[in-house]
């Protein structure tokens, strides 16, 4: 690996989701906004947010969908450990938008019902759903 590369490793429970070792930024959304990462970075370790995690390398950028987690940087190594995460190539759009529809159903008979509770799991499964479908670009 150069010495202004990153290496960038994206894991869950079910294994390796994504690994590379040449990207010149990594874009996460953490629970303090969102932030861009080069090579030599001071390292830190943050919480991410239901977002997509951007890895650019020149001209290309890939794009992962991650729901919660941390990042870790450190000696130009990010590495990602996520609840979930799905490269666009995998994100099953009919799924999504079938788990979208039934979120914002959720949603409407919480508001009908009043409980919080049921409103606050639809809110994210709807945040997860519509992250999936931004990444899968449609």
């Amino acid at each position: 690996m150069a010495d202004h590369t990153v290496e960038v490793t994206i894991v869950t429970p079910d294994g390796s989701v994504y690994d590379r070792d040449d990207a010149t930024m990594v874009i996460v959304k953490t629970g303090g906004g969102e932030m861009g990462i080069l090579a030599s970075h001071q390292p830190f370790v943050a919480t991410l947010e239901i977002d997509a995690v951007r890895i650019q390398t020149g001209d290309k950028e890939d794009q992962v969908a991650v729901c919660g987690g941390f990042i870790e940087f450190s000696g130009n190594l990010a590495t990602i450990v996520a609840d979930s995460a799905e490269t666009s190539k995998e994100i099953d759009i009919e799924r999504a938008q079938n788990a979208k529809s039934r979120a914002e159903e959720h949603i409407k008979h919480a508001h009908e019902v009043h409980d919080a509770d049921e409103l606050s799991r639809a809110e994210v499964a709807l945040k997860r759903a519509v992250n999936r479908l931004n990444i899968s670009g449609k």
